[in-house]
């Protein structure tokens, strides 16, 4: 079964809630350029070329991008994008105020649970990608051969050491941020709150390894054609 035969969801439906992401990120970076606001714009920019990637992939690249692939991506970097944009109750004082030392709320700030979430859907995405990589390496690549209970702890180690990277690299852009007195394009809530990202980035990372390999295999198997890994 495909996975957009799992979500439960008529093609015409998913078309219809990807395209109206794809419009909402679009309108979200337009309210980064209007109050000028480099993370809401660097943001909001990177989730909407992201979003772009399945219609490349598999148009330039001949990889088979299930539509609930396409839905799974978009909404990870639209939930994403979300969450950076001021909250209604928050932009007046954002509006006329300098754009980068407007102090305003978002989901972010405003709601914990927000950033967890986020970390979860993005997590998964990586997974998915680690493991249709590896798939492919351990179906085209001669003499290497990855055993079922290998995947499954390599999908988890992946998604850690990617979930470690990017808590790094959060942190020293937050640093940079104070030192060059620029307004922050990533920020962390304290060390609790990156041990919970990684809980979370462990849970969706869990979520691939037992439900989702099984809906990435023409993915793995498109990569190892294309690429010539085999031999």
């Amino acid at each position: 079964m495909k996975l957009r035969e799992r979500v439960g969801l008529s093609e015409r439906v998913q078309h219809a809630l990807v395209w109206l992401m794809e419009v909402g990120l679009a309108g979200m970076f337009l309210v980064g350029l209007y109050l000028g606001h480099t993370g809401i714009i660097v943001n909001c920019g990177i989730a909407l070329l992201v979003a772009q990637l399945p219609p490349i992939l598999q148009r330039d690249y001949g990889i088979p991008m299930d539509l609930g692939l396409t839905l799974w991506i978009t909404t990870a970097v639209f939930l994403h994008a979300l969450g950076t944009i001021p909250l209604p109750a928050s932009l007046v004082e954002v509006v006329g105020s300098a754009p980068e030392d407007a102090a305003y709320s978002t989901l972010y700030s405003s709601d914990g649970w927000w950033d967890h979430l986020t970390h979860g859907f993005s997590a998964s995405v990586v997974a998915g990608v680690g493991y249709a990589t590896a798939r492919a390496l351990d179906e085209y690549a001669s003499g290497v051969h990855f055993p079922p209970r290998f995947m499954f702890v390599y999908i988890l180690l992946f998604v850690i050491a990617f979930g470690v990277l990017w808590e790094v690299i959060e942190f020293a852009i937050g640093e940079a941020a104070v030192v060059f007195g620029v307004g922050t394009v990533l920020t962390q809530y304290g060390l609790s709150d990156t041990m919970l990202d990684l809980v979370f980035d462990t849970v969706g990372g869990v979520v691939v390894g037992v439900w989702g390999t099984a809906h990435l295999n023409d993915v793995a198997e498109a990569l190892g054609q294309r690429f010539g890994v085999g031999g």
